[in-house]
């Protein structure tokens, strides 16, 4: 099964049911919607999950969202690009999770920048990226910009990734209060992305983490983060089934401006994948 990120005002993918055709612990929602102020939609998203039981056992499944930059073109192409290139290299190349993240990143900021230098007008074009992969109840992901991965596990919410922007440097050096960053007028430059400057090293966790029953996680871009806090994340997803949980977040944003597009993946583990205990991919028991 693949899920597309649309270009729609508002679109909505869900599978419903909350059972996924091999892994039926694994409640899944997105929602994109082009917010209040922006004319385009410079977001895209993608969800993936095998055919097969058995490449289902050995590739898990794969969520991924980008925000693109880059003038009113070139900010829809990049992250468009940068999903579609990730995904294509996670299902048909061979590897680890870790590998095959990294390596997926790495083609899609190559493919971004040979983009551009066919297309002049685009230069400077740009995305965030962040990918999220679930194997035998462990996660990988792989992270560049200023898009974020939130876990809650047993009631608290906790940010797996870290903004690669200028006012994210300010905030890890003591510079500035986090609380300062929301009206920080350079909250927007980003210091890390994929078609931007030199081969880009993504944030991955040195070890894979394992997932427990009743887990959930977000993947959101900043429309979404930026408006909406920690706390307001977490009691939303929890006390809502994924797609109502999608479509409250992004009306609370919306309520309050929603100057940028809007995207987010939620993510429900339920029965005993989420807790199993088999060895993660890529280590000594492989």
């Amino acid at each position: 099964m693949v899920v597309n990120g649309a270009r729609e005002q508002c679109s909505i993918a869900s599978n419903g049911s909350g059972r996924l055709q091999h892994q039926s612990e694994i409640e899944f929602a997105a929602l994109s919607d082009v917010g209040l102020q922006r004319q385009r939609n410079e977001d895209f998203s993608a969800y993936w999950e095998p055919d097969g039981a058995n490449e289902l056992r050995r590739k898990g499944i794969l969520a991924i969202v980008a925000d693109g930059m880059g003038g009113y073109e070139g900010g829809q192409e990049a992250s468009q690009i940068a999903v579609e290139t990730l995904r294509e290299t996670f299902v048909n190349a061979r590897g680890t999770p870790h590998a095959l993240l990294v390596s997926g990143m790495k083609a899609a900021h190559e493919r971004i920048r040979e983009y551009a230098r066919y297309n002049p007008r685009l230069f400077g074009m740009g995305t965030t990226c962040t990918a999220a992969c679930v194997v035998r109840g462990h996660l990988y992901f792989a992270h560049l910009g200023d898009s974020r991965l939130y876990l809650v596990h047993e009631g608290k919410i906790s940010r797996l990734t870290r903004d690669h922007s200028y006012v994210g440097r300010l905030i890890e050096s003591g510079l500035i209060d986090p609380t300062d960053a929301e009206t920080h007028p350079q909250r927007h430059i980003l210091t890390a992305a994929l078609g931007v400057g030199d081969d880009p090293i993504p944030d991955t966790p040195l070890e894979p983490l394992p997932l427990q029953n009743g887990d959930l996680l977000l993947l959101c871009t900043d429309g979404l983060w930026g408006l909406v806090k920690d706390e307001e994340l977490r009691e939303t997803v929890m006390r809502h089934a994924p797609e109502s949980a999608c479509r409250q977040l992004v009306e609370l944003a919306k309520n309050r401006g929603a100057p940028d597009n809007i995207t987010l993946q939620l993510l429900r583990f339920m029965g005993n994948g989420a807790g199993s205990t088999t060895t993660p991919l890529g280590t000594s028991g492989d």
